[in-house]
């Protein structure tokens, strides 16, 4: 059963003539997810995972099972003559009830604000529903002030999503323009940035150049949106890519989670650093985060298949990654653990020829050739190991050859010439190389740890991370404030009647007793003991009960009376009513007649 606090923002349906709009109600969706995802206590799906089910004609509850999520928000976008109309309705997703549903019409240079709007009520009909959590006053920041850069930026991150070479230069060119409109676009900034680290990353970009933009853009956007998850999960990256320096590494992905603890990406980043330096119990912890929030994410299975790896569980590891690779076959990083694992499996055979498979677009300069000399290495084959061997040698002699570096240090631990592999990794360590974070604590490496030198690389590589503590919560209002404002609350619940409105919200109900919604929240779950739900129609069912009992009320069906009462809704009405007295109203209306 699917914890009360998970949500699926399924995306919405283009029901624009134009099929090119199709970005567009993407890019709202997206909008979406990302601003429900900034309160904290509520668990929201991110985009790759329920982006998983688009065009297809699955079950609600189905796709909630997969997602393992409690509700779900559906929705439809029609954009024409410059207004746009966008519908939305949440669901819950086991009982299949509709808790909620909207229409909006309004202007399309308004879209920022309606995309707060929406992502608002959502998150306030979540917490009547589910509990207290906090929520801001808004969660949509207005990126730019020009629709046509937006536009450009959201086909720019449509392409990116797509994960490869050809797509993510699209996406840049794309981006490029959007800032030629808003040179002070942020998201434009930091998705620039995304796709040149992207490039400097696989290699399919001069890795100077690349990374120079990457660092470039990354700067800008933080320096444009100083709160942006995303410019220090690319700040991260240029630490650990760019830098060697694995505790910068740390305490940029710490701060894209502390900005925005629903965030996938950050959690298994950190998952990641963790089992490059061997915690793999605390690794596991943040991998299990993010398959939580991506639980069908390429990206987040890769890094569950990484974490298999370097715990030696081979055969497990094998079959994630060759899940991922039957469904893109251009998975670069899955497609190289895979041969690793077939190397420590001993059948390097196997590894040789899966290479021969790749796709050759994809493949990274000097891969091939590594992976060649540590499989003839391993099996034995000294003629095409010590060929390929001095291959390697001659390749290493650039300063910014890192993946030859990285293969020449794996083949003298194979060769045990650990001596050898020392100097390879004192000259790359010297030049900054960050390969090395990848490849030391490598199983094709666990040879090395006999050496008495391999704790103080270790060391030297792999600094302590100094967890954030968490914030200890405050309660929102001190003992006295909490009793005024509960009997407040409930004096003017039965001297006004509040609940006989149908269309009752908490925010209304915070504002008629002068009160802010976050604290009414707070004080309706600490003080009271109820959601708000709860509180209201507990109130319901009693002046139903009344109505029930008085004879002049007799002509009048169950139904009319409950509306009379204040539900809106025949199914809300039966569960709350047996939920508060433990039988139907039908049965409680016999018993009272006898």
């Amino acid at each position: 059963m699917a914890q009360q606090n998970t949500l699926a923002v399924l995306p919405f349906i283009n029901r624009s003539s134009d099929p090119e709009n199709e970005y567009f109600s993407d890019g709202i969706t997206e909008e979406i997810i990302n601003a429900l995802a900034k309160v904290e206590a509520l668990k929201v799906i991110s985009r790759t995972s329920s982006f998983y089910f688009k065009g297809q004609n699955i079950p609600l509850k189905t796709i909630a099972e997969r997602l393992n999520v409690y509700t779900i928000l559906e929705g439809s976008v029609r954009v024409a003559h410059g207004q746009v109309r966008i519908t939305a309705q949440l669901v819950l997703a086991e009982e299949d009830v509709h808790l909620w549903s909207e229409t909006w019409d309004r202007k399309l240079e308004n879209i920022f604000a309606i995309q707060d709007e929406i992502s608002l009520l959502i998150a306030d009909k979540l917490r009547e529903q589910l509990g207290h959590f906090e929520i801001a006053d808004s969660l949509v920041n207005k990126q730019t002030d020009s629709l046509d850069a937006y536009q450009l930026a959201l086909k720019a991150r449509n392409y990116f999503n797509r994960w490869n070479p050809e797509d993510v230069k699209k996406a840049i060119e794309l981006y490029e323009k959007a800032l030629q409109i808003d040179a002070n676009f942020s998201e434009a900034h930091i998705g620039l940035a995304d796709g040149y680290s992207f490039l400097g990353t696989t290699g399919f970009m001069d890795g100077e150049l690349a990374w120079s933009k990457a660092v470039e853009h990354t700067h800008k956007g933080l320096e444009l949106d100083p709160k942006n998850p995303g410019a220090y999960y690319l700040l991260a990256n240029i630490s650990f890519f760019l830098e060697c320096d694995f505790a910068g590494a740390a305490k940029h992905t710490q701060k894209a989670v502390e900005l925005k603890p629903n965030y996938p990406e950050g959690q298994q980043y950190m998952s990641f650093l963790y089992t490059l330096k061997g915690e793999f119990s605390t690794a596991e912890k943040h991998l299990n985060l993010a398959l939580a929030l991506d639980p069908l994410n390429q990206e987040t299975l890769f890094y569950k298949a990484f974490l298999l790896y370097r715990q030696e569980a081979y055969s497990a590891a094998k079959a994630v990654l060759e899940d991922l690779l039957a469904k893109n076959p251009k998975n670069i990083p899955a497609f190289t653990v895979l041969t690793y694992c077939l190397l420590m499996m001993n059948d390097a055979e196997a590894a040789l020829h899966l290479f021969e498979t790749l796709p050759q677009d994809v493949v990274i300069p000097h891969e091939k050739l590594g992976i060649g000399c540590l499989a003839y290495t391993l099996s034995g084959d000294e003629e095409k190991a010590q060929t390929t061997l001095q291959q390697l040698i001659e390749e290493a002699r650039s300063p910014m050859a890192f993946q030859a570096h990285s293969y020449l240090f794996l083949a003298y631990i194979a060769l045990a010439k650990f001596d050898a592999a020392f100097k390879v990794l004192e000259q790359a360590l010297a030049q900054n190389s960050p390969i090395f974070l990848l490849s030391y604590t490598d199983p094709l490496a666990h040879a090395l740890k006999a050496d008495s030198r391999y704790p103080k690389f270790h060391q030297q590589l792999y600094p302590a991370i100094n967890a954030t503590p968490a914030d200890k919560k405050q309660a929102l209002l001190d003992a006295s404030t909490a009793a005024a404002f509960t009997k407040k609350l409930l004096d003017y619940v039965l001297q006004e009647a509040p609940f006989l409105n149908p269309e009752l919200s908490l925010r209304s109900l915070a504002e008629r007793i002068e009160i802010h919604p976050n604290q009414l929240s707070w004080l309706l779950n600490t003080e009271v003991k109820k959601n708000f739900n709860e509180f209201v129609n507990h109130y319901r069912v009693e002046h139903f009960k009344t109505l029930a009992k008085d004879p002049s009320n007799s002509h009048i069906s169950l139904m009319g009376l409950a509306y009379e009462s204040g539900f809106n809704s025949k199914t809300v009405f039966n569960t709350c009513f047996k939920k508060e007295t433990g039988m139907t109203p039908s049965a409680y209306i016999k018993s009272q007649a006898s």
